[in-house]
């Protein structure tokens, strides 16, 4: 969640001294002493939310509300006033302000106002990114959805892969969508417009093999768990390769190809060929703060498919998933989206329960910071900046989870 403030106050003492109270409260704080001086960083895109004084030399406070709602109407503009004037309350807030506080302000309140605000903030950010990616032709974007770096490191391989003619095997853990990635592969490639096969290869013998690869001429052939293949037919696809005329070869597997080749599971020149591209998607496990993007589709996606309201999804929930290990990756993500929908008990929210917020809230955050550090292949400075972090604060609570960034490089 973003944590950036823009602070606006022409009076430097109390410009340092909030400054003070926002970075003790580990935000991200921004100061101009104007609006001219803070205009430039009100965008459409600024991430974080503004804490303005109403009474300014020049261009006032509401004319720095009438400003941000111009350039973004969903933009949280907290007002500040040292005179109570509740006529003047009344009028910020009917002018679209997020809330008014009066100065000066207790630390504490100031502190739960922005939070709310950033909460707001971040789930319409949210939004956007998941309408951006729906309405985008790029089947990639579209489709697998993140806003990590794993995510998007995902789907440029997706694009990379797809380009080409080569077979792909596409691998993960059980549960992580290997038939979906492999039909964007499909979807972004030049055969798009072509079949797109999808069979389980337990079993399949070769005439029913010779069958698929017919069917699906001029598209893609997806074979999911080729290490189950008899080794009959193992042999049929491989003379089929040899030949050329046949259709986009996607393989998807969940086991280690290397030992199913050495238990005569695999054939080794099939192993060989699938070892050249691969597409490897990565487990929540590995990329928790995508879990409240992928919950929100999911929840939309079950409410759709049900024809009913999608619920609201309240920030405890969201912890409560980010907190858990997910052995079932995004297939039993979605079960617990259609439960949720339904209004059913999910049995994994009372085990997650019994631990405290604080327990929660240590999980999650000690998996943000493994992954900000894994990005930054252990660059302490640079994964402290990822998340937006005083170094400080960041070393701080690498010392309190226990985590080394010696142990990411």
């Amino acid at each position: 969640m973003t944590r950036r403030v823009l602070l606006v106050d022409d009076d430097i003492a109390v410009r340092e001294a909030l400054g003070q109270t926002l970075e003790l409260a580990d935000l991200d704080a921004l100061t101009a002493g104007s609006f001219v001086e803070a205009k430039d960083q009100i965008t459409p895109d600024f991430e974080g939310i503004i804490v303005s004084d109403i009474r300014m030399p020049g261009r006032d406070g509401f004319h720095l509300l009438s400003y941000a709602r111009e350039m973004d109407a969903d933009l949280p503009v907290i007002l500040l006033t040292g005179e109570g004037d509740i006529p003047m309350a009344v009028s910020a807030m009917g002018k679209g302000a997020f809330d008014f506080l009066e100065k000066p302000c207790a630390p504490k309140e100031l502190i739960a106002v922005i939070e709310r605000a950033l909460k707001t903030r971040a789930l319409v950010l949210e939004n956007r990114r998941l309408k951006a990616q729906l309405e985008t032709g790029d089947p990639a974007a579209r489709m697998l959805f993140g806003t990590s770096g794993l995510a998007e490191d995902l789907r440029s391989r997706v694009r990379s892969v797809a380009r080409t003619r080569a077979e792909v095997l596409v691998s993960g853990l059980p549960g992580v969508g290997i038939s979906k990635v492999a039909e964007v592969v499909h979807l972004c490639s030049p055969l798009s417009k072509g079949p797109f096969g999808k069979h389980a290869a337990v079993g399949m013998d070769s005439s029913r093999f010779a069958e698929a690869a017919h069917n699906a001429t001029g598209g893609s052939l997806f074979l999911d768990e080729i290490t189950t293949m008899p080794m009959e037919t193992q042999f049929a696809l491989l003379a089929l390769m040899e030949q050329g005329d046949h259709p986009r070869l996607i393989f998807g597997s969940t086991a280690d190809l290397a030992r199913a080749v050495e238990q005569g599971l695999l054939h080794a020149d099939l192993f060989y060929r699938l070892d050249a591209m691969q597409v490897r998607i990565p487990s929540l496990a590995e990329r928790p703060e995508d879990i409240p993007v992928l919950f929100r589709q999911y929840v939309a996606q079950a409410a759709e498919q049900s024809g009913i309201k999608p619920p609201e999804i309240h920030s405890e929930l969201l912890a409560d998933l980010m907190a858990r290990d997910w052995p079932g990756n995004a297939r039993a993500l979605m079960s617990v989206a259609m439960r949720f929908v339904l209004g059913l008990q999910d049995g994994d929210a009372q085990e997650v329960a019994t631990l405290g917020l604080a327990e929660q809230m240590a999980q999650v955050e000690r998996s943000l910071l493994q992954e900000a550090l894994r990005r930054a292949e252990g660059r302490a400075s640079a994964a402290a900046k990822a998340l937006k972090l005083p170094r400080k604060t960041f070393y701080d609570k690498l010392a309190k989870h226990g985590v080394k960034p010696e142990d990411f490089r």
